[in-house]
C-alpha cells in the first residue's frame, strides 16, 4: 500500500489504525446502546448550566460523575451535538491528542510508531470503556514536551486543567524541577488556575461552580471508601494487589503511598543527573506508571496512562528488546493489556487475573525497574534517547548539589 500511496508511511498507518479503532469502539457501543458513561458526560454540561449537583447518583446512567466542574466547558460541544455526532466526536478526539502527545515526543519516527502498536490494546480497553483517560495520558506528555521547550506557560496550561479535571495530572508539577524558567512557571500555575476556576462559571454561578469543587472533594473521599475491597472492579494498584493477595481489605494505604513518595523523590533530589535526557525522560516514564499503580481509583481503562510509561521506557533503553524486557513486553500486552478481556479465557480471567488484580503486576514490576535506575544509574555518560533521533533542548544546568 505504501509504494501505491507513499504518503502512506508505516507511523501514519499506525496513527489511521488508532482512528479506526476509536471508530470501531464507537459504533459497536452506540449500536447497542451501551454509552452510557459518555452520557454521564454529556450532562456534566447540561447539571453545570441548570446548577444541578454534578456529583449526585443518576439512576437513568447508571453511575455517577467523578470529573472536576471544569469538565463541563470541556465536554459542551460535544453535549451540545446530537448523541452519535458527540460520541463519535469525543472517540475520535481522544485518540487525535493522545497521537499528537506521542507525535511531540523526543523519539524517532520508527519508535513513536512503536509506541503506538504497543499501547493500542490498552487504548481499545479505554475506548471501551469510553474513557477520559488517553486524553488524560496526553496532558501529562503536553505538560513534560513544553517544559523541556521552555514553553512553561503552555505546560502550566494542561498541567493545571488537567488537575482539574481529573488529578491525575497534577503529577506534570514535578516537570518544574526541569524547567529553565521557574518564575515563569510559577506565574503562569497561578494565572491558570484562576482562569480555569472560572471558566465554568461563564455556564454557570460562582456560588454554584465553588460548591462544586467542594461536593467533587467530598465524592472523591467517598469514592475512595468503596474503591477498596476485595470485590471492587477498582483499587487495581500496588495496594489493592497486597490486599488481594492476603484477601485482607484492611490493609492501609498510606505505608505504600509514603513509601512510593519517598523512593520517587530520592530520585529527584539527583540534581546532577537532571542534565540527562534519559533521565528526565525516566522521571515521565515513572511518574505515569506511579499515579496509576498507587491510586485506589484505578481501574481497567485507567492503564492506558501507565502502560505508555512502561513501553516509553523500554524504548529509551541503549538495548530495548533485552530478554528480561521482551519478557515485560509480553507480560504488558497479555496480562495488563488482554487478562481482563474476552480475550482471555474465563477461568483464567476470573480465577486469577481479576481475583489476585494481576493487570497491575506488570507495571508495578516495570515502576520497581525504572526506580532503581533512577536511583543508582549514571546517566550523566550516556547519550541522548539516540544519537539519530530529534532530541529536545537539555533542561539548563542548575547549581544544585547531588543527592
Amino acid at each position: 500500500m505504501t509504494k501505491k500511496f507513499p504518503f502512506l508511511t508505516n507511523y501514519r498507518l499506525v496513527c489511521l489504525l488508532w482512528i479506526a479503532v476509536a471508530a470501531f469502539c464507537w459504533q459497536y457501543k452506540y449500536f447497542h446502546n451501551r454509552y452510557n458513561n459518555y452520557l454521564i458526560f454529556k450532562y456534566v454540561y447540561y447539571h453545570t448550566v441548570a446548577e444541578t449537583n454534578l456529583y449526585s447518583y443518576y439512576p437513568q446512567y447508571v453511575d455517577s460523575n467523578h470529573y472536576g466542574p471544569l469538565f463541563s466547558v470541556i465536554v459542551a460541544p460535544m453535549a451540545l451535538m446530537p448523541d452519535a455526532w458527540g460520541f463519535f466526536f469525543w472517540s475520535v478526539l481522544n485518540a487525535v491528542v493522545l497521537i499528537c502527545a506521542i507525535h511531540l515526543l523526543p523519539l524517532s519516527e520508527k519508535k513513536k510508531m512503536l509506541l503506538l502498536l504497543l499501547c493500542a490494546i490498552e487504548f481499545a480497553n479505554a475506548e471501551h470503556y469510553i474513557q477520559f483517560n488517553p486524553i488524560v495520558t496526553a496532558f501529562i506528555f503536553f505538560s513534560f514536551v513544553l517544559v523541556e521547550k521552555k514553553r512553561d506557560e503552555w505546560a502550566t496550561l494542561f498541567i493545571v486543567l488537567g488537575t482539574l479535571i481529573k488529578l491525575y495530572p497534577v503529577v506534570g508539577f514535578v516537570f518544574f524541577l526541569f524547567s529553565k524558567d521557574k518564575k515563569k512557571f510559577i506565574w503562569s500555575t497561578v494565572m491558570w488556575f484562576a482562569v480555569f476556576l472560572a471558566l465554568p462559571m461563564a455556564i454557570s454561578s460562582p456560588h454554584f461552580i465553588i460548591q462544586s469543587y467542594a461536593d467533587w472533594f467530598h465524592s472523591l473521599q467517598e469514592k475512595n471508601g468503596f474503591n477498596v475491597g476485595l470485590t471492587s472492579s477498582q483499587d487495581i494498584c500496588l495496594m489493592g494487589t497486597i490486599r488481594h493477595l492476603t484477601r485482607d481489605a484492611t490493609i492501609p494505604n498510606m505505608p505504600f503511598l509514603l513509601a512510593g513518595a519517598a523512593i520517587f523523590g530520592a530520585a529527584l533530589l539527583r540534581f546532577k543527573q537532571y542534565p540527562s535526557q534519559i533521565f528526565r525522560m525516566q522521571i515521565l516514564a515513572s511518574a505515569l506508571i506511579m499515579v496509576v499503580i498507587f491510586s485506589t481509583g484505578s481501574e481497567h481503562p485507567t492503564y492506558i496512562i501507565a502502560v505508555p510509561g512502561a513501553f516509553l521506557w523500554m524504548l529509551i533503553q541503549e538495548k530495548p528488546f533485552t530478554r528480561t524486557n521482551i519478557v515485560l513486553l509480553v507480560l504488558l500486552l497479555v496480562i495488563t493489556g488482554l487478562g481482563p478481556t474476552d480475550a482471555m479465557p474465563a477461568l483464567i480471567r476470573r480465577g486469577y487475573i481479576n481475583k489476585y488484580v494481576m493487570k497491575a503486576w506488570p507495571c508495578i514490576i516495570v515502576w520497581f525497574i525504572i526506580s532503581y535506575q533512577l536511583l543508582f544509574n549514571d546517566f550523566t555518560t550516556a547519550n541522548n534517547v539516540n544519537s539519530n533521533e530529534r532530541t529536545l533542548q537539555p533542561a539548563q544546568e542548575e547549581n544544585l548539589e547531588p543527592a
